[in-house]
């Protein structure tokens, strides 16, 4: 299975954009079951959890994102989808899409670009 995330790019602060994140060759029983997370890496930063949504669709965020992130899943697409509002430029990093237990390689990431 090969994780692709898209869906990054340059925005202003206060813009918004939605990455995707397909598992390409995952079955659905597989995708359906795994807990998903979205996680980033700035300048200089180590990467971080910033999302997560489980097999029952349950989210969780870290509180630098609560009420502007929204990480969401499309089981029958095998996608899964982080919006995100309100950007600041302190959520300028590399954005990946992760399977919990790691059975799944990282994928390349998609950038995104905050400016003030």
């Amino acid at each position: 299975v090969r994780l692709v995330e898209s869906g990054g790019g340059v925005v202003q602060a206060g813009g918004s954009l939605r990455l995707s994140c397909k598992a390409s060759g995952s079955i659905l029983s597989d995708f359906s079951g795994s807990d998903l997370d979205w996680y980033r890496q700035g300048p200089g930063n180590q990467r971080e959890l910033v999302a997560s949504i489980n097999s029952d669709r349950i989210p969780g965020y870290v509180d630098s994102v609560k009420g502007r992130f929204t990480i969401s899943r499309d089981n029958a697409k095998r996608m899964v989808y982080l919006q995100m509002n309100s950007l600041k430029p302190e959520d300028t990093a590399v954005y990946y899409c992760y399977r919990r237990d790691g059975v799944w390689s990282w994928g390349p990431g998609t950038q995104v670009t905050v400016s003030s």
